[in-house]
Parts: C-alpha cells; sequence; structure tokens
C-alpha cells in the first residue's frame, strides 16, 4: 500500500474534511436565496454531482454547475453573480465550522515523518483552500498546511477536473515521479475514477456521503477503511515491518 511509494495525493473535501455535509447545507441556503424551496440535501448532492461529472471537461465546471441553478429556479441572476453568491455563503462555513476528519491530522503527520511527499489533488477552489490553510483556525492549529503539503492544487490548477487524471498528472510531472511510485486517498467513485484514469493505485476513507457506493469503492480499490484511525494503524504496522 504504502511501502515503495514516494508520493501520497489526498482529495479534500469528503477525504481529508468533512464538508460534503456543508456543501449541501451552502447550497440549501443559496436555492433559499433564490427564492425556491430547497429539497432535500440527498437530492441536492446528487445533482450536484451528477452536473459536475457531465460538467468535467468544461472550462469552469462550477459556474457550467450554478447556471444550471439559474435555469431550475428561474432565478433573476446571472450565472457569475449566482457563483459569488454561493462563494459568500460558503465562506461562514469554510472559516467556522469544516474541520479535519477525525485523525486525518495524525496521519498526515506519520506520513510525512517517514519522508513520503504529501500532496493536496482537490476540485475545491483555490479561494477555498487558501481558507482553511490562512483563515480556518480550527485546521490551522492542526496542520501546517505549507509545511505538510509539496503541491496544493485546487480546480483552477488544471482545465479538467476529476474524473479526469489531469490533476494528477500535474502532480506527478513536478514531482517527477511515476504511477507506480504515487498512491491516492479518496472517498468517491469520481476520484476512483480518476486515480483510475491516471494509473495510480487508490485507497478509500469511508463518508457517509458515499455509503450508497461502499460495494463498488470496495471493489475497486486497493484498500478500503472505516475511518481515518484504522488507516493510521495500517500505516504504521506496513512501514514499521518494512524497515
Amino acid at each position: 500500500m504504502f511501502y515503495g511509494k514516494k508520493v501520497v495525493i489526498f482529495d479534500m473535501d469528503g477525504t481529508l474534511i468533512d464538508s460534503l455535509g456543508i456543501w449541501n447545507a451552502v447550497d440549501a441556503e443559496l436555492i433559499g436565496t433564490l427564492g425556491a424551496q430547497a429539497p432535500d440535501e440527498w437530492t441536492i448532492q446528487h445533482r450536484r454531482d451528477t452536473l459536475l461529472h457531465t460538467f468535467a471537461d468544461a472550462q469552469d465546471a462550477y459556474l457550467d454547475y450554478c447556471d444550471v441553478l439559474r435555469k431550475t429556479y428561474d432565478a433573476p441572476y446571472s450565472n457569475e453573480e449566482i457563483r459569488a453568491m454561493r462563494y459568500q455563503i460558503a465562506r461562514r462555513y469554510l472559516t467556522n465550522v469544516i474541520d479535519f476528519k477525525p485523525d486525518a491530522p495524525a496521519l498526515l503527520h506519520f506520513l510525512r515523518e517517514t519522508g513520503l511527499t504529501l500532496t493536496i489533488a482537490s476540485t475545491t477552489s483555490q479561494n477555498n483552500l487558501h481558507t482553511y490553510m490562512y483563515e480556518n483556525a480550527k485546521m490551522m492549529q492542526k496542520v501546517d498546511f505549507a509545511k505538510t503539503f509539496a503541491m496544493i492544487l485546487g480546480r483552477e490548477s488544471v482545465s479538467r477536473i476529476k474524473p479526469h487524471p489531469h490533476v494528477h498528472r500535474l502532480v506527478m510531472q513536478t514531482l517527477n515521479v511515476t504511477p507506480e511510485e504515487c498512491l491516492i486517498v479518496e472517498d468517491s467513485l469520481v476520484g476512483l475514477e480518476a486515480a483510475r484514469n491516471a494509473g495510480i493505485d487508490a485507497i478509500i476513507v469511508y463518508d457517509r456521503y458515499a455509503h450508497n457506493d461502499q460495494a463498488a469503492l470496495k471493489q475497486s480499490a486497493c484498500g478500503y477503511f472505516d475511518d481515518f484511525q484504522t488507516l493510521l494503524r495500517a500505516a504504521q504496522n506496513e512501514l514499521a515491518s518494512a524497515t
């Protein structure tokens, strides 16, 4: 799993941080701001996931997503204005609510101490990543992003988002490593598909918002873990026995 690897590539939303429910709340509030009654959070999430997958090759998938919301709710705003509204709503959550999943920081510290190079490859925006790194006090107390990660890539870093492997190829090209020397840590089928498209092994850490995909994730990933505590123990046992 980790043995023989040089680079570990982490997804952010739903993997390192418990954020997918937050984004459902953000979109529910946004829909209310547009003057409509928001559907339940599972409907919101399914629609967002489906649309972002559909728009993966677009120049700005989230702008296209906001355009769908504009049309769906007959909103008197442009897609750019709706995206700006979404960002303003999200900032409250990103700064004050979102946190690392339990034991994720401990895994990051352990892997870095063993000499592995850590990176983040996310479909979230660089603005959001900047908020986590410099404005979210809870996260900043647990992880020094600048020291922990060699690269932190958001959706503006690439022309095509996951499941396209562009972001993973950029990591490999920049760090001069092969797919065999990398490992991806993900939580979702889209992330797993991106890893497969890049030719990189991927392990999955359970996220409740991907619960219905458990069977498919377990079948296709090279490892599946219920939480970061379990993954940390596995990494410690594996790397200790290799020395």
